[in-house]
């Protein structure tokens, strides 16, 4: 089937109650497999092109990847970009295909980001397709720390940017390899109680199973990032392929091997993410 945008998905996910994995792309490789899980558990999947992956491979690129397999599957599909810095790798964005937009203002004062995501926000909306934004910080483990997303200023963020999705500093953390923090469910619930906009949490590869299956079906939390968690399961089974066999040399052999566990790992992350009555 086509392309779909970020609001086809996440308003039927807020309206029954479960949420959207975003998976973080960074090759065809991964990319495949996350279609084939989401195709396995008959769910929608967001792929997403973040700096790394856009570092590698060119955008327009990127784009028809994501287009050749949203064409080919049975599931809907979304080509989102994944923490955009500036109004031109935006712009690029949508001339390239992608269907969603994630402008990253949140280093930014309130007003500066306010203004700039609207800007980009309206840009997108013009062109038929969607918008994420954030308020507060999302820091980085063993790096930049995080600042929790005050209530009242994600109401005032949603209302005058009109993004589609807002993504949210609650506890959550980028590149964390373990599951042993969780998040703060209280500050999502007060954020809750000012806007009604769909809720993203990045770093979500570092949210108890438990919490993300509870958030997804009661919570207006319509997203979860998941990078970290696939992309260690992607480097198991790539050392796995390339130690067995030390006689192997050509890389497509070798990456066939990643696949079949790759997919295995996506559909327990997509698992935890249904509904009650899914």
């Amino acid at each position: 089937m086509p392309l779909v945008t970020l609001a086809d998905v996440l308003q039927p996910a807020l309206k029954h109650g479960h949420a959207v994995a975003g998976l973080v792309t960074l090759g065809w490789e991964d990319m495949r497999a996350y279609v084939a899980a989401a195709e396995a558990e008959n769910c929608a999947v967001i792929l997403q092109a973040g700096p790394g992956c856009r570092e590698h491979t060119p955008l327009p690129i990127l784009g028809k990847m994501f287009r050749h397999l949203a064409e080919g599957a049975s599931v809907p599909v979304v080509a989102h970009l994944d923490h955009g810095y500036t109004f031109e790798d935006c712009k690029i964005a949508l001339d390239s295909g992608f269907t969603s937009i994630m402008f990253d203002g949140s280093r930014k004062p309130l007003a500066e980001n306010i203004e700039e995501t609207a800007r980009i926000a309206e840009m997108a909306h013009a062109a038929g397709i969607s918008c994420e934004g954030e308020i507060g910080f999302v820091g980085y483990a063993d790096g930049e720390a995080s600042a929790g997303t005050d209530p009242s200023e994600a109401a005032k963020f949603a209302t005058q940017t009109g993004v589609d999705a807002m993504a949210i500093s609650v506890g959550n953390v980028h590149l964390q390899q373990d599951k042993d923090g969780g998040l703060d469910e209280p500050r999502i619930r007060a954020i809750e109680a000012v806007t009604d906009t769909p809720l993203v949490i990045h770093g979500g590869s570092g949210v108890p199973m438990a919490q993300r299956t509870s958030l997804a079906q009661t919570s207006n939390i319509c997203k979860f990032n998941i990078g970290t968690e696939l992309r260690m399961a992607f480097g198991t089974a790539l050392r796995t392929a390339v130690n067995s066999d030390p006689d192997r040399f050509d890389r497509n052999t070798i990456l066939k091997d990643t696949h079949d566990p790759l997919v295995a790992a996506t559909r327990t992350v997509l698992q935890a993410f249904k509904g009650a009555s899914q």
